[in-house]
């Protein structure tokens, strides 16, 4: 059990969650494990999330959220917009790959988890396809993407390269043509970013 001693934080709480989830599963993770595991109160937890619901939210939300955070760096990067969404879809790839491979049990929960949470999820991806959204826009703004609506085809992109990001294509991830697959869509959509829709390039 931790030390009551020290102050009992959402962070500390949210910590504790993931590690009783992967232990036990979110179907037999309750409240009372994470309190346990604290060496606190159900009561004490309940404080800081006020249902078992609103915790498994905000454990599903620091969970999208490191990916997020791994991948805005690269949006923001100072470099050709091109290199950007090359290095920023091959990253959201390697880190969904990563976490599908290194902690297999966290994964399936939460596959689980992200089910339930629709909140969560959809914030999740708006924020992607901003990011997204802010390298086409740069793409357009020094003329290397013909893109009319940067919106849009920040959708268009997400949704094309699915297969490589979304957790339900995770048992495909580590097949040998993937790696050959993601690199072919992804210079397709470049090439259609690159194309002018009224036919000059």
């Amino acid at each position: 059990m931790a030390p009551t001693s020290e102050t009992l934080t959402a962070e500390r709480i949210l910590e504790a969650t993931e590690e009783v989830l992967r232990r036990h599963g979110p179907a037999k993770a309750t409240v009372v494990d994470v309190a346990r595991a604290l060496g606190v109160s159900h009561g004490s937890v309940y404080r800081h999330f006020r249902t078992k619901a609103a915790l498994r939210e905000a454990v599903t939300k620091r969970w999208l959220d490191r990916t997020s955070g791994e991948l805005s760096g690269i949006a923001a990067a100072d470099r050709v917009p091109e290199a950007r969404l090359r290095d920023w879809l091959a990253a959201l790839f390697a880190a969904k790959r990563r976490k599908a491979g290194e902690d297999p049990e966290l994964f399936a929960t939460y596959m689980v988890l992200t089910d339930e949470s629709g909140s969560a999820v959809g914030e999740h991806i708006t924020d992607l396809e901003s990011q997204l959204t802010r390298i086409i826009q740069a793409g357009v703004e020094n003329g290397d993407f013909a893109a009319t609506d940067p919106e849009a085809s920040a959708r268009a992109v997400f949704q094309a390269t699915g297969r490589f990001h979304d957790p339900r294509y995770a048992r495909e991830w580590d097949e040998p043509e993937t790696e050959t697959d993601f690199t072919a869509v992804v210079d397709l959509l470049v090439q259609g970013l690159r194309r002018d829709p009224h036919g000059t390039t």
